[in-house]
């Protein structure tokens, strides 16, 4: 199983088209944001451009109405933050460093995936990886996401005027 992982969006319409391509170019089935899509245009884009499964978790700075989300059959929505278990990896998600410890409290996870700080990063708590795929959006620096093959131990970063 192969997994982008994005975040902060921040509304930028054409880095995320490009991002999406290249998912469908290596056939992502499954995509983790960990949040700051931002409007309701940019949510539907993302809904309507990708055809696996989008685990969403809601950033700071949304302004699209949460009840919207119902409307796209494969967005699974999980709020502030939440877990996932994918491919048998036990997953957590959440936006803000803040939530990592309510994270780590919610269930066993092996790896923590979050945004917010538009930087990436990678550190180890505990046992536990925690990653941060940097901004989609390229606010403050330049656009990233993740890929993992979950078959392999670590997520790349990718840069994305790269692919």
């Amino acid at each position: 199983m192969r997994i982008a992982i994005i975040s902060d969006i921040h509304d930028n319409l054409v880095n995320l088209k490009k991002c999406l391509a290249w998912c469908r170019k290596e056939e992502i089935k499954t995509i983790l944001c960990c949040g700051d899509v931002t409007n309701s245009e940019t949510l539907a884009y993302l809904s309507d451009n990708f055809s696996g499964i989008i685990y969403l978790i809601r950033g700071n700075m949304e302004i699209y109405d949460e009840a919207e989300v119902k409307n796209y059959k494969n967005i699974k929505y999980l709020g502030r933050y939440g877990r996932v278990e994918l491919a048998d990896k036990k997953i957590g998600i959440c936006h803000e460093p803040a939530f990592i410890d309510k994270v780590l409290g919610l269930e066993e996870c092996g790896l923590v995936f979050y945004g917010h700080t538009h930087q990436p990063w990678t550190e180890a708590i505990s046992n536990v990886k925690i990653y941060n795929p940097g901004t989609l959006g390229g606010v403050f620096s330049k656009a990233t996401f993740a890929y993992w093959d979950v078959s392999k131990a670590e997520p790349e970063l990718k840069i994305l005027e790269n692919i």
